[in-house]
């Protein structure tokens, strides 16, 4: 028990801010299988202010994006930034070395700026345009399987570099695997319809798989900034789905 609470900690401190404990890489794999509850964490801190603020009189947009900056401010805007550098490597870079450099560059270009206005904008909206109940469910269904999608890249690739959050995570225990898989989608059926579940969850897969092929192609494997992005696409995709199905 107390090495499944220190995993538990340990994706809190992976993927979030909070410091709960030591972000050391040495049990990175080994602790994947807490990543969609780390997920849902997030998800359900977003729900909470969402909800706050439409008790305090604030609707629609203005609930969305307070909702929406808390869950960047718990995170630290991690997955954002891995975003930003995706796409500013993928787009600009000529190559496998020349991208891989680009990303490790802190400074932004206009492919990241491009991609975190429509993502951004697009999980706004997306949490705008449902109802308070609906939008607080998906929040969090979206924060679970967004993190499960971070688990299936390291199942679908290897690391594109030796080092770094990629290569940490990289042949993660099946246990831990199996662990993700089944907590995530049993959080996301006692959250939502069979028909929604499913429909979501098919959509993370694509997503994933999709983005796992694209990485591939562009660098040949997966890197802690493509993670990020693929979390961010399919967060994004999750939500507009559940728009569509409202």
């Amino acid at each position: 028990m107390a090495a499944l609470a220190d995993d538990l900690l340990r994706a809190f401190a992976i993927l979030t801010r909070l410091p709960v404990a030591d972000r050391g890489s040495d049990a990175a794999g080994r602790c994947v299988w807490a990543f969609p509850l780390a997920g849902g964490v997030v998800g359900a801190l977003g729900a909470g202010v969402l909800f706050a603020a439409h008790q305090a009189g604030l609707y629609g947009l203005l609930a969305a994006g307070v909702a929406l900056g808390a869950q960047i401010f718990v995170t630290g805007a991690l997955h954002e930034d891995g975003l930003a550098d995706v796409a500013d490597g993928f787009g600009g870079g000529r190559n496998k070395a020349d991208k891989l450099k680009i990303m490790r560059d802190s400074r932004i270009g206009v492919y990241g700026v491009i991609a975190l206005i429509l993502v951004l904008g697009l999980r706004w909206n997306a949490i705008a345009a449902l109802g308070l109940a609906e939008a607080i469910v998906a929040l969090i269904a979206a924060g679970v399987l967004g993190r499960l999608a971070i688990v299936s890249l390291p199942v679908l690739l290897a690391p594109a570099r030796p080092s770094g959050f990629g290569a940490t995570i990289a042949n993660p225990p099946a246990a831990a695997l199996a662990g993700a898989v089944l907590i995530g989608l049993a959080l996301t059926l006692a959250l939502l319809p069979p028909i929604q579940c499913a429909a979501i969850s098919a959509v993370m897969l694509v997503c994933a798989v999709v983005f796992a092929w694209l990485a591939n192609k562009q660098i040949g494997g997966y890197t802690g900034d493509v993670l990020g992005a693929c979390e961010q696409s399919c967060e994004t995709a999750i939500l507009l789905t559940l728009v569509a199905m409202a």
